[in-house]
């Protein structure tokens, strides 16, 4: 699968460095992956979930933090909308956090 925004990946993993290892796992994983649809998506990402818009909530690093990206199967593609512990989680709404341009 295409990461569309691997600078912003790479913008959390400076903000938050406890997530780094767990992160890149996840980026290096699902960038090699070839899913179909999100059946497939949730045959390897058991804890994933899906929202209205073709987003996915992935687990990293345990429970501690959570990512999310609006998943195109077809064009194989996926676009990082949001990261952050679960804590900051819990105060957003998922289905409509936006994502914010990271100038680097």
């Amino acid at each position: 699968m295409n990461i569309i925004t691997k600078r912003t990946v790479l913008h959390y993993i400076d903000r938050y460095p406890t997530a780094k290892t767990a992160l890149l796992s996840w980026l290096k994983e699902f960038w090699l992956a070839n899913f179909n649809d999100f059946n497939e998506l949730k045959h390897v990402y058991g804890n994933s979930s899906v929202l209205a818009g073709h987003r996915v909530i992935f687990n990293i690093k345990g429970n501690d933090f959570r990512l999310i990206v609006s998943v195109n199967f077809s064009a194989r593609a996926a676009y990082v909308i949001w990261f952050g512990p679960h804590w900051e989680y819990d105060k957003i709404d998922a289905s409509e956090i936006k994502h914010i341009e990271i100038k680097i």
